[in-house]
């Protein structure tokens, strides 16, 4: 059972907990007894665990609803622009304790729980993560929500209710197994269904041509029920709203198909249209051109663009008439911001609304579509790059290849005017790929559809700019910005590491939360000693708690005075967890060597999924889990190494390793990661960061000064150099002995002992077909590595350089990623200082019972 705070605890955690007034805990004690008894039905007798966590879950929502409510009252009130942003993935994780940070009720919750003789900690554990993405992508959807309604932005997250998420990772004999997430099994006490406002979509079909216009006739339509899910900002009354999309048959599915006897079949077979919002594709910076994928992206696509023009017709509260129905002035009320290529089909599905449905001209309604859509690019890896095939287009959506046809047709007469005679340059910037089999460039319909593309941190941005983007770049310069990603600290420090949040608030205020600039503040007590001790005092308490549930979850002893050193993230060649690898067997053989010596200890931690049909990042896993049976098991080694594979990584098991780390792992090959995100978690969090000077570690190391962080490696132009002089790795395995050592017992099987060619095709690809140049930085690397060993020896030291970190860390907000977006993009003026909603409209009864 919980321990009930001392006064001193409570006066401590006031700042950014809130307070447990008596009168507020008292109602949430009444509250939860009403919903325990009228909501599920229950008493304490019969009543579980997870009972207890709805219960809790509901009260914790009624304090929203009212919020929830009232905002969107205000935004009909008000008619701001409206921001909707698309995305096929909101890795939300869960959703209970975030909800309490931000409404200021966690030591209320706390202490009524208690007082019921309930564990609050146990209650949390009964939720189920969101788990609608894969990683960085879906993640950051998550944080911008969270931004969005703390800065007061009129702001929808558009995307599809997956009735299972990113599997669950299971590691069985070293290998990893999947396992279905269901998530949704137990319900979701979060989401409000809205069948009023379900929408048809449509697909396959043909094409009409007729006097009063284009037709899209003869097709199969799927029936789009929205799900809302509250997303409340920081303390400032703000709900906004994230809907997602489930797919539903329609009654007549099939049924107008089938004869009497065919019934049965025909019922059964509604599953053929509700597949399409089953389950996300489990793939991270990979394309799968699968029918059923694109089927899920014009999905979301098609009911958001009914539900933003139906809200944009109907501008008053409540109101069903349409009053505003002249949609030239759609890009003045609708910021569409697509996250990735994966909601492309956004602009022509708004061609075609515009031009079949409304009735405009082509050259109006394209004006429209180009003021209003705006694209994010994530990756410049071409294995991630969408490209359909012309003939599924085809197939499925044959009004739209009509329209991407005319687009092109219309973009390329335009570039041919600007470079005449440059047939090369035409073929380079076509949105229609030629070859065996055509194919669409959807990043070239975007770069086309859009007013402004952007990378996601400013050594990315440039990058498209001379790469991959280059001939869009020189065509319309202006088109292109960078806004580097940001986090919400709100997750990211307030809950998950509330220990650090306090000791930063004891100095420089709570006001950091909001604007986190004011970390800079900090650096006043780089050299105060208490502080030191205080930051220091923090990790050690992560620490001990994290080593506690590894060996309780692991059955593996961790020395929690070791240095934690972590690489969290999707398993992935050019995330190089191989060259992690290559450091834990050096440091192996190392030891070995020399058990006397004064070693560092360490304890090492990957973890990470791989994509189900992704070979290599199998075997990497297979790898690192097989080194840690051998060094784990050695008494040689001892407490100086341990290496653990963190099973079933996802954003609850983030929220308790990031605050325990010492030492973040960010060593992708540089010119490959387009931001990251972990990185900068790890940052607020008071890890320091090993890396490469790669997508966002460049301006970490820019924030806190190159000189707190360990980087190490080639640089962009070094690899750019290397490509063209020709990456030999022979030769670094011929020169380098403990390279060539550490390759050698992989290949010969001590790894592996019962399967000595276990891990040949890692072998082969390492010395044959490396694209992401392990070798190369190999040397770097591990002489960086001495460095990271020899100042975590000096542990206060190594806190100042913690702090640097921590206080560099402001430009990694969301707030100030969503700030730029909102200003720089999407025309709409963000509220730095936080908008405070008046929750004055509604009756004092209303309030006292919905928004406590």
């Amino acid at each position: 059972m919980a321990k009930p705070l001392t006064d001193q605890e409570k006066r401590k955690q006031i700042s950014v907990r809130g307070l447990a007034g008596l009168e507020n805990v008292a109602d949430l004690k009444t509250n939860f007894n009403r919903h325990l008894h009228f909501t599920l039905v229950k008493d304490r007798n019969v009543a579980t665990k997870r009972d207890y966590y709805f219960a809790l879950a509901n009260t914790v929502r009624d304090h929203l609803v009212g919020r929830w409510i009232r905002t969107q009252q205000h935004y009909y009130e008000k008619d701001p622009k409206r921001v909707y942003y698309l995305s096929l993935e909101f890795y939300m994780g869960r959703t209970l304790q975030n909800t309490m940070v931000n409404l200021a009720l966690e030591n209320a919750c706390d202490e009524a729980t208690y007082q019921l003789g309930l564990d609050m900690e146990e209650l949390q554990d009964m939720e189920e993560d969101a788990g609608l993405g894969n990683g960085g992508l879906g993640r950051l959807a998550a944080c911008f929500l969270d931004s969005m309604a703390s800065l007061g932005l009129a702001a929808y997250g558009y995307g599809i209710r997956y009735e299972f998420g990113i599997f669950n990772q299971k590691i069985v004999s070293g290998w990893q197994v999947e396992e279905a997430d269901d998530w949704l099994r137990y319900g979701n006490p979060w989401e409000k269904a809205r069948p009023e406002y379900m929408r048809p979509v449509h697909f396959y079909g043909r094409v009409e041509y007729t006097d009063e216009g284009v037709k899209w006739v003869d097709t199969q339509v799927v029936l789009a029920l929205p799900y809302d899910t509250p997303v409340p900002g920081y303390r400032n009354n703000i709900v906004n709203t994230m809907r997602l999309w489930s797919a539903k048959a329609p009654c007549d599915f099939n049924l107008k198909d089938f004869n009497v006897g065919g019934y049965i079949q025909a019922v059964l077979d509604r599953n053929l249209a509700e597949n399409i919002s089953r389950v996300l594709y489990p793939n991270d910076n990979f394309f799968e051109g699968k029918e059923l994928r694109l089927k899920q992206e014009y999905f979301v696509v098609a009911a958001t663009l009914q539900d933003i023009i139906r809200r944009f017709k109907a501008s008053k509260f409540g109101s069903t008439d349409f009053v505003r129905l002249d949609l030239s002035t759609l890009p003045d009320k609708v910021a569409i911001q697509l996250n990735d290529t994966h909601p492309a089909l956004a602009i022509p599905e708004l061609m075609r609304i515009l031009v079949d449905t409304e009735k405009l001209s082509w050259e109006k309604a394209w004006d429209i579509v180009v003021r209003t859509c705006a694209y994010t690019n994530h990756t410049v890896l071409p294995e991630a790059l969408e490209r359909w095939p012309i003939d599924l287009f085809k197939t499925l959506l044959p009004r739209h290849l009509d329209i991407i046809y005319e687009i092109n047709r219309r973009h390329l007469e335009r570039i041919s005017k600007l470079y005449p005679g440059d047939n090369d340059r035409l073929r380079r910037m076509s949105l229609i790929e030629e070859g065996d089999a055509k194919k669409i460039n959807m990043a070239h319909l975007c770069i086309v559809g859009s007013h402004a593309v952007n990378g996601v941190a400013r050594i990315h941005s440039e990058i498209i700019k001379k790469t991959v983007f280059k001939d869009f770049y020189e065509a319309d310069p202006q088109k292109f910005q960078n806004k580097t990603n940001g986090i919400t600290p709100r997750r990211w420090l307030v809950m998950c590491n509330p220990g650090l949040a306090e000791a930063i608030a004891e100095r420089i205020g709570e006001d950091y939360i909001c604007d986190l600039d004011q970390l800079k503040g900090l650096l006043n007590f780089v050299d105060d000693d208490v502080f030191i001790r205080d930051v220091a005092k923090v990790k050690q308490e992560n620490k001990m708690k994290f080593a506690a549930y590894l060996e309780e979850h692991y059955k593996v002893k961790i020395n929690p005075s070791s240095l934690f050193d972590v690489q969290v993230k999707r398993i992935h060649e050019y995330k190089r967890q191989l060259l992690n690898c290559l450091h834990i067997i050096t440091l192996y053989n190392r030891i070995k060597k020399e058990p006397k010596k004064s070693w560092t200890p360490r304890t090492i931690m990957i973890g990470g999924k791989a994509a189900p049909g992704y070979h290599t990042a199998k075997m990497i896993i297979k790898l690192i889990t097989s080194i840690g049976d051998v060094v784990n098991n050695d008494p040689v080694v001892g407490d100086n190494l341990k290496v653990i594979f963190l099973e079933n990584y996802r954003v609850t098991l983030a929220e308790k390793v990031i605050p325990a780390a010492d030492l973040s792992e960010q060593i992708s090959t540089a010119g490959t990661e387009a931001s990251g995100t972990g990185n900068m978690k790890f940052m607020l969090n008071g890890a320091l960061t090993i890396g490469t000077m790669d997508g966002a570690n460049v301006e970490m190391a820019e924030e806190a000064g190159e000189e707190n962080l360990f980087i190490f490696g080639m640089r962009v132009e070094d690899v750019e150099a290397l490509d063209k002089k020709g990456y030999d790795a022979l030769s670094y395995y011929n020169r380098i002995p403990e390279l060539k050592e550490a390759m050698d017992q992989i290949s010969g099987g001590s790894f592996s002992p019962n399967q000595p060619d276990l891990f040949k095709d890692l072998v082969n690809l390492l010395m044959h077909h490396d694209r992401f140049k392990v070798f190369a930085d190999y040397e770097d690397y591990i002489s960086c590595q001495e460095k990271v060993n020899a100042l975590y020896k000096n542990p206060k030291e190594w806190t100042k350089k913690v702090i640097r970190n921590i206080a560099g860390c402001g430009k990694f907000s969301s707030d100030r990623t969503i700030s730029q977006y909102a200003k720089e993009i999407w025309g709409v003026e963000p509220s730095l200082t936080g908008v405070k909603l008046s929750l004055g409209a509604f009756s004092a009864d209303f309030l006292r019972v919905y928004c406590l």
